[in-house]
C-alpha cells in the first residue's frame, strides 16, 4: 500500500512540474527562426508514405535522362532558365546549388531526398507550367519504355488527358501500396513518378 501511495505522489509531482514548466518551455519554442521553419516545412513535405527511393543525381553521375529532365523542369518552375535536355551539366549544377542556397538546404549540388522533396510543385487540373511538363514527360517515358508511344503533349497544360494519366497511374499504385487516388500530382505521387516505380498490372 505504501508503495502504491509513493507512486501516486511521484506521478502527482511529475504532473505539477509539467503544468508549471510546460508553458514556459512552449513559450521558448514558439519563436522559430525562418531558416528552421523552412527546414521543418521541407521535412514535412517528405513525410509521406514512401513508394520508391528518390534517385540521387549530380553532375558527372550516371543520371537517367528522364530524371534529369524532371529536375530541370522543376527547377524552371522555381525560376531557373534551363534548357531541358536531360544532361546534368554545369548550368544544371549551378541551378541546383542556387536553389539549395535559397531554400536552406546543404549546398552540394547533389539532388537527393531533401532537394527532391523541396523542389516538388503540386499540380492538378487547370495547372500550367514546367512542373506539369515534368509529369507529362515522365508518363511518356514510361509508355515508350513499355513499347508504346508518347501519348501526352508535353505542353505544360494540365487538361483532361493529363488528368486521366494521373488517375490511371494512381489507381495502379493504390492497388499495391494504398496511395491516394485524387488526380493531384503532389508529393505522394511525385515520389513514385520520379523514382521510376512502375506499377504492376
Amino acid at each position: 500500500m505504501k508503495a502504491i501511495f509513493r507512486v501516486l505522489i511521484g506521478l502527482l509531482a511529475v504532473s505539477l512540474s509539467l503544468v508549471f514548466v510546460g508553458p514556459a518551455a512552449s513559450a521558448r519554442t514558439t519563436a522559430v527562426p525562418a531558416a528552421a521553419a523552412t527546414t521543418a516545412a521541407a521535412v514535412a513535405v517528405s513525410a509521406v508514405p514512401a513508394v520508391g527511393t528518390w534517385p540521387v543525381s549530380w553532375q558527372g553521375a550516371s543520371n537517367s535522362a528522364v530524371t534529369v529532365r524532371s529536375l530541370q523542369y522543376l527547377l524552371n518552375a522555381h525560376g531557373a532558365d534551363l534548357a531541358v535536355d536531360g544532361i546534368f551539366g554545369a548550368r544544371t549544377n549551378s541551378a541546383v546549388r542556387n536553389y539549395q542556397a535559397g531554400h536552406w538546404l546543404v549546398v552540394d549540388g547533389i539532388v537527393g531526398p531533401q532537394t527532391w522533396s523541396s523542389v516538388l510543385v503540386t499540380v492538378r487540373r487547370g495547372s500550367v507550367g514546367p512542373a506539369v511538363k515534368a509529369f507529362q514527360d515522365q508518363m511518356n517515358a514510361r509508355n515508350i519504355a513499355a513499347g508504346g508511344t508518347a501519348n501526352l503533349a508535353v505542353d505544360g497544360v494540365f487538361g483532361a488527358k493529363t488528368e486521366a494519366a494521373v488517375y490511371y497511374f494512381q489507381n495502379r499504385l493504390a492497388d499495391y501500396w494504398g496511395t491516394a487516388v485524387d488526380g493531384i500530382v503532389g508529393p505522394q505521387t511525385w515520389q513514385p513518378v520520379i523514382s521510376n516505380v512502375l506499377p504492376r498490372g
